[in-house]
């Protein structure tokens, strides 16, 4: 069984139909860069597959749990899938180990000194052992973005979603983050990632997927699908966007 498998899922705001059928599937392991212009439904499609947004028609299920099944427990399933998005959505007044530990306390119920320990970890894990004691706003965007993922981690997912991540941070902080998601890589975690940064996606990521208007228009192996497009969409977007 994949880890993901989203079937024909069409998904509208108000009149613009934003979604037209999208179809994918995504094994254990695996690390899909999802690409396209802005509108192109990307991010929707992150969101719907954690549930964040709901689809009009279409299945979702992620790791045995259908998403879009009305009885589904959204808590249970965000345990499982870990969402990262491009604004760091950390609390001013929480320190790291506290923004950190909060949906372990709160979601999972974890005594504090549990709690605490696998804060430090996943703190440490991405490079900030020593910014436990920082608050949000004496830390760089990139390490912003670093302790975000940490929290994301900490709840100990079965698949992390990332929605262009970088694309808020100046240039010389975008490479910090991307090392976290190279260590995250080849430690097997399973990854889905909207992102414009496209050598990331063709060393890293296993396949790429193109997303236009509205739908999976290229789906295959990372490299050679952004090496050698097949269809002109993909082949003028590239240009665009690495040139």
């Amino acid at each position: 069984m994949p880890l993901v498998e989203i079937t024909d899922i069409h998904k509208s705001f108000g009149l613009v139909e934003v979604l037209k059928g999208v179809s994918l599937t995504l094994e254990k392991g695996e690390i899909a860069a999802v690409i396209g212009r802005s509108g192109s439904g990307k991010s929707t499609m992150l969101r719907c597959v954690n549930g964040l947004e709901r689809v009009q028609s279409g299945r979702i299920v992620v790791d045995g749990l259908e998403v879009t099944a009305p009885a589904t427990d959204l808590n249970v399933l965000r345990q499982r899938v870990g969402m990262v998005f491009q604004s760091y959505n950390l609390f001013p007044h929480l320190n790291v180990e506290r923004n950190v530990m909060l949906a372990l306390r709160k979601v999972r119920r974890m005594a504090d000194a549990e709690a605490r320990d696998i804060a430090r970890a996943m703190v440490a894990k991405v490079g900030l052992a020593d910014k436990l004691a920082a608050y949000p706003d004496e830390l760089s965007g990139g390490q912003q973005q670093r302790v975000a993922i940490a929290r994301s981690l900490a709840m100990q997912p079965t698949i992390m979603l990332f929605d262009e991540i970088t694309s808020a941070l100046d240039p010389e902080l975008v490479g910090e983050v991307l090392k976290v998601l190279e260590e995250l890589a080849r430690e097997g975690m399973t990854m889905m990632l909207v992102t414009h940064e496209m050598n990331f996606a063709k060393n890293v990521a296993d396949r790429v997927i193109f997303m236009h208007q509205g739908n999976v228009h290229e789906d295959g192996p990372a490299r050679e699908t952004l090496l050698e497009p097949r269809t002109p969409e993909l082949g003028s977007f590239l240009s665009a966007v690495l040139h």
